[in-house]
């Protein structure tokens, strides 16, 4: 596939293990490419549920995929400060439909104060059991789980507030040559 190009729209797709899809966001504007990763911005963006069910996103997010690590990262930008929502899933694959993941229920979220929570553990352990993830999955997204603290501890990537207001300004301009 073509790698898309900054301000190009993508669709994502979120799968579970065994292969069933899970979420799908219907426009999020590229605003980077590089050989590892993809940064976007979802901004009111179609969301679809696997049961059908539909919700459009409230405020705008950029979101970071990584084809090396296990977690992707949607930065929420609100009027109270960036909220995060981490998904500890598989590296990102990119065809002509969609980028794709499969997401393994573990989630963190990082509040504005900078508070963290490990969310799902219980959906996870569920999964692990049902699909029986193999056990070298399973350590691999604990060790992800480690890094991914680890660049909130130290404000690292999308973390940073510098990076938060690269984007999100570059987002700005680019939809604004749109209008």
């Amino acid at each position: 596939m073509q790698i898309p190009k900054e301000g190009d729209y993508i669709a994502i797709q979120s799968y579970k293990h065994d292969g069933s899809l899970h979420r799908t966001w219907r426009d999020t504007m590229v605003l980077k490419t590089s050989d590892d990763a993809l940064i976007g911005v979802n901004d009111h963006t179609l969301v679809t549920e696997s049961d059908g069910r539909r919700w459009l996103t409230r405020e705008p997010a950029i979101v970071y995929f990584h084809r090396h690590y296990w977690f992707n990262v949607i930065a929420m930008i609100r009027e109270g400060g960036v909220s995060y929502y981490c998904n500890l899933a598989t590296p990102f694959t990119l065809d002509q439909e969609a980028l794709k993941y499969i997401d393994y229920d573990l989630d963190v979220k990082v509040f504005p104060d900078g508070e963290k929570r490990l969310l799902d553990v219980d959906e996870y352990e569920q999964h692990r059991r049902k699909w029986a993830y193999p056990a070298t999955t399973d350590k691999i997204l604990k060790a992800n789980v480690r890094v991914l603290v680890d660049w909130i501890n130290h404000g690292k990537g999308p973390f940073s507030q510098a990076y938060i207001d690269l984007w999100y300004n570059r987002y700005l301009q680019l939809s604004h040559k749109e209008n």
